[in-house]
């Protein structure tokens, strides 16, 4: 892949004043003319070194990292730009241009460079796969086949905000519960190591015996004390392990089953995931991308490991001619409600509009079932944090109602 470089360009607007920009290419004449390509006649073009205190600061993980949104405001502006008129390499250089996001204006700098050296825009995005998913892929591929490039753009751009709208709806109801047992470990932690020592001490120096309450909580002090240096070691160590390995498919084949059985949690998910499934592949069934293909892509993405095995079979059943809506009856993981809409949409021939259907009612019902997961959590998080401190404080202040019988 070529080094792109940073280059720094100066021309003169209509006032006469002298106006400074920025872009990057692999060399001063690929500037040049995509300044020429652009209207823009520069009055000079010099290279951007980095260096010192200029030096742009990189978080790992978090500057390089393109979101679902990133991809969904992509998706959107170039659409809007192509429908507008703008050719695609235009299209691509604005969009390299105004990215906020760094990582991301930097491949589509790449981008417009495959582009312009005569390769198609799908190609050029199959160059970076780590960037642009495969239903983004396959979807800007079908629109170029078919000669609706942009409506496949807006496709894209819509479920990708669909799927933003449902993470954020899962954050917002899972914020304030995690927070509350995080903070409430965390001051169970602390009141055991630094709280209950010195009561310990001062009981030990009144003499006496201490109720079978404050006894447990001494014990559990003593053991915190090399228990929560462990705890840190083993859960640094279990988040590197889990973010190398979570996608593994040994990994998936056994936690995510799991996760679909989970007594409160487990409907959610599945929702979650049926709604991503039907979504999916709605889109790409709407944007052009054969049955057989857009199973493939779907099952991949649908996020978790259970669906994926459930759409594999049914491509294999598809593949040798059964109809969609039989083989996905076999799997527990779709409600029957799912497989008779697949099913009608099936016979009347209108698949994409069924599926869309069924996704915008998951996604509904996603948002309810977060909405009474908050309304039943909330509550239920304070009872056990006001149960587990009161109990300790009881504990600590037991002791003290014979504190003057110790003394006198």
């Amino acid at each position: 892949m070529a080094i792109m470089r940073t280059f720094e360009y100066s021309l003169a607007d209509r006032s006469g004043k002298v106006v400074k920009g920025r872009i990057d290419a692999q060399n001063e004449t690929a500037v040049a003319n995509r300044l020429r390509s652009m209207g823009i006649a520069p009055l000079s073009i010099k290279e951007v070194v980095h260096g010192g205190l200029q030096t742009e600061i990189k978080i790992p993980g978090l500057s390089d990292r393109v979101t679902t949104k990133d991809l969904a405001v992509m998706a959107r502006q170039m659409a809007t730009m192509i429908s507008a008129g703008l050719s695609l390499l235009r299209a691509l250089t604005i969009l390299a241009a105004q990215t906020e996001n760094k990582a991301l204006a930097k491949v589509l700098a790449q981008t417009r460079n495959d582009v312009e050296t005569g390769g198609a825009l799908s190609e050029a995005l199959a160059r970076h796969k780590t960037v642009f998913p495969p239903l983004m892929i396959n979807m800007v591929r079908a629109g170029e086949i078919g000669g609706f490039l942009e409506e496949s753009l807006v496709s894209v751009a819509e479920n990708y905000e669909a799927e933003v709208k449902l993470r954020a709806q899962i954050k917002s109801a899972m914020t304030y519960p995690v927070m509350v047992f995080i903070m409430a470990i965390l001051a169970v932690v602390g009141m055991l190591l630094f709280i209950v020592p010195v009561f310990k001490n001062m009981f030990e120096d009144l003499g006496g015996s201490l109720p079978w309450p404050t006894q447990i909580l001494v014990m559990l002090s003593g053991v915190m004390k090399w228990l929560a240096p462990l705890l840190v070691v083993v859960v640094a160590v279990g988040s590197i392990w889990w973010k190398r390995h979570k996608n593994d498919d040994a990994v998936r084949s056994r936690v995510q089953p799991l996760m679909l059985r989970l007594p409160i949690f487990g409907p959610l998910f599945t929702k979650v995931a049926i709604a991503r499934f039907t979504r999916n592949f709605g889109t790409m069934l709407g944007s052009g991308v054969p049955i057989l293909q857009a199973l493939e892509i779907v099952g991949e993405t649908s996020g978790n490991w259970v669906i994926e095995r459930a759409v594999k079979d049914v491509q294999e059943n598809v593949r040798i001619g059964q109809p969609l809506a039989a083989p996905l009856a076999k799997h527990p993981v779709f409600p029957p409600m799912v497989v008779q809409m697949i099913s009608t949409g099936e016979d009347a021939g209108a698949l994409e509009t069924m599926l869309g259907k069924i996704s915008e009612f998951y996604d509904e019902e996603v948002s309810a079932t977060t909405d009474q997961l908050t309304s039943l959590i909330e509550p239920l998080m304070i009872a056990v944090l006001g149960v587990i401190i009161g109990g300790m404080i009881v504990a600590l202040y037991m002791p003290i109602f014979s504190i003057f019988e110790l003394v006198g």
